[in-house]
């Protein structure tokens, strides 16, 4: 690359240490105010950027791709999933993609328990109460749950923020179970204390409680379909913070409403923010808006991780978050 600034376009604020660093390092063009680009302003963009920092909401596939020209040739992209981006044709096209990966583990395990404890303590409800004023005080069997410990915990997707679960489920006296492409080390198996299932099928039947932490990919989506839904107990809860594509959200409400499953725990929906207005309604159930990631000790490292991928290729080197097609 030429000895020059790299000109770099941000699609959407940072943590203000992040936006002051690229200042100093980059020719950055940063968003303001923070909404989301246009499919034109991103074509614009990539059109006249060296480097292109995208997030989940910017959706850049072969047609965009088409659209960006000769100059630009990384997309730094600001997080860890990059089912957003046509990696492949990025590619093909001279464009490297590179990802933040490990930065928000522990913050979204974190709430994967936060939400397992909504559910299976009726948290929503005792709030909804105590915000509508109706709460009369105390009594015996008033919003009773049910207890964590003992509790079959199944986990699918079993990589760095599924054992960062399962680290802090054992925590709760939670039995651990989990499916995954492929087992683990028997060393790390034997310190979860995790039982491996090779069939999903028979892992989802058997569990109290069901984890979602598997990427989006062709092979993954809808692969909690309404099938395999069927096969959770009445009794069970499944959560997911990975990706709303994993879950056939239609069926799901409808089993949630039907009483097939005791509740859900989701902080990302199929579509978005456009939530099943029918999952909304529903007491049993803790929703929120894609937030199990945002600490702003998250949010700072992975810019910083950004700015690394983005300095190493400056300076004639391979980003070392560089994603290859295939390898999430």
């Amino acid at each position: 690359m030429p000895s020059q600034k790299l000109t770099v376009v941000v699609t959407r604020r940072l943590p203000d240490v992040v936006e002051t660093r690229m200042k100093e390092l980059f020719n950055v063009d940063l968003r303001d105010p923070d909404t989301a680009m246009s499919r034109d302003e991103l074509a614009a963009a990539m059109r006249r950027a060296d480097v292109l920092v995208p997030t989940i909401t910017d959706q850049i596939d072969s047609a965009l791709l088409a659209q960006a020209g000769d100059k630009l040739k990384l997309i730094a992209n600001y997080g860890a999933g990059v089912d957003h981006i046509d990696v492949a044709s990025a590619r093909s096209r001279g464009v490297l993609v590179s990802n933040t990966p490990g930065v928000v583990t522990d913050d979204t395990a974190d709430m994967v328990l936060a939400l397992i404890l909504a559910v299976t303590r009726r948290i929503p409800e005792g709030l909804a109460m105590m915000q509508d004023g109706q709460w009369a005080g105390w009594s015996p069997m008033a919003l009773l749950g049910g207890r964590l410990s003992g509790r079959r915990l199944g986990i699918l997707g079993m990589g760095r923020i599924g054992q960062a679960v399962a680290r802090r489920a054992r925590a709760f006296g939670m039995q651990i179970h989990y499916h995954n492409r492929r087992r683990l080390r028997p060393e790390v198996e034997g310190e979860l204390e995790a039982t491996w299932w090779e069939s999903l099928d028979q892992m989802v039947a058997r569990m109290d409680i069901l984890s979602v932490n598997c990427p989006h990919t062709p092979s993954t989506f809808h692969l909690m379909n309404a099938r395999r839904l069927k096969l959770m107990k009445p009794s069970a809860v499944i959560v997911n913070t990975s990706r709303g594509e994993v879950i056939d959200e239609n069926a799901l409400t409808r089993m949630l409403r039907a009483g097939e499953i005791a509740g859900a725990g989701l902080d990302v929906f199929e579509r978005g923010p456009e939530v099943n207005p029918r999952l909304r309604e529903l007491p049993n159930v803790a929703l929120l808006p894609h937030m199990g990631s945002a600490t702003l000790e998250g949010r700072v490292e992975m810019g910083e991780k950004v700015i690394i991928n983005i300095k190493t290729f400056a300076d004639g080197h391979r980003p070392p978050d560089q994603v290859l097609p295939g390898m999430l």
